[in-house]
């Protein structure tokens, strides 16, 4: 699969086939800038984003904090929209800043199904997959069951696997790399959430005004 607008890039695995990615660069990045704002720990965090409704009371947040690949604004930067006297505390817009980096996980979720890839299920991974409140917003906002992996730190898990496949192939005693992936990749279920009717049809509409916000500011150089 080639995307002809260059958006889903072709990554090569150890097995010598293909995989598309969409890769974002502001997702763990701007909620710790946002929790270190404010000097709250990971838990009080949890809370205040908690105690917010979803759409974040108005506020609404582009997390491109060092630029962005998916979509590509490598000189790109944050922004807050639609502040007011009532929603600029620290909870509305620390739910806006976790809004916002989930609605551009869904620009790429996005794109994938423009290619014909539909996927039935999310995996999360890393340290955010911990949080209840994050993996609910994920679940409404893409649409889909998302649920978190037992292994948090992903990249570590993945890395070990290969090594192992490798290292056994080198040895001459070849393992099924798939079957090793069976074996060692488990979801917490848990960590299974559903995606709620009634908040989706808001993050829908907030995901098309994000992406015309964005499209609007990039043609007028501003980011």
């Amino acid at each position: 699969m080639i995307d002809p607008k260059g958006e889903v890039a072709a990554f090569c695995d150890s097995t010598d086939h293909w995989l598309p990615l969409t890769c974002t660069m502001n997702v763990a990045l701007a909620t710790e800038q946002v929790r270190t704002l404010f000097g709250w720990d990971i838990p009080t965090m949890e809370q205040r984003v908690a105690a917010v409704p979803a759409g974040a009371g108005g506020i609404q947040f582009l997390p491109y904090l060092l630029g962005e690949r998916t979509p590509n604004l490598p000189k790109g930067s944050g922004l807050f929209r639609g502040l007011t006297t009532a929603n600029m505390t620290p909870n509305f817009m620390a739910r806006a800043v976790v809004e916002g980096v989930t609605l551009g996980l869904a620009y790429g979720m996005l794109r994938f199904k423009d290619l014909g890839i539909v996927p039935d299920e999310v995996r999360l991974t890393g340290g955010g997959s911990r949080s209840a409140v994050w993996r609910q917003i994920a679940a409404d906002v893409l649409g889909l069951p998302a649920v978190a992996l037992k292994v948090t730190e992903g990249a570590a898990l993945g890395a070990a696997i290969h090594a192992a496949w490798t290292y056994c192939r080198v040895k001459g005693k070849p393992l099924n790399l798939e079957k090793l992936v069976d074996d060692l990749v488990r979801v917490d279920k848990k960590s299974r959430v559903a995606p709620r009717k009634e908040t989706q049809s808001l993050y829908r509409d907030l995901l098309l005004r994000q992406i015309d916000l964005t499209k609007k500011l990039r043609a007028g150089g501003y980011l």
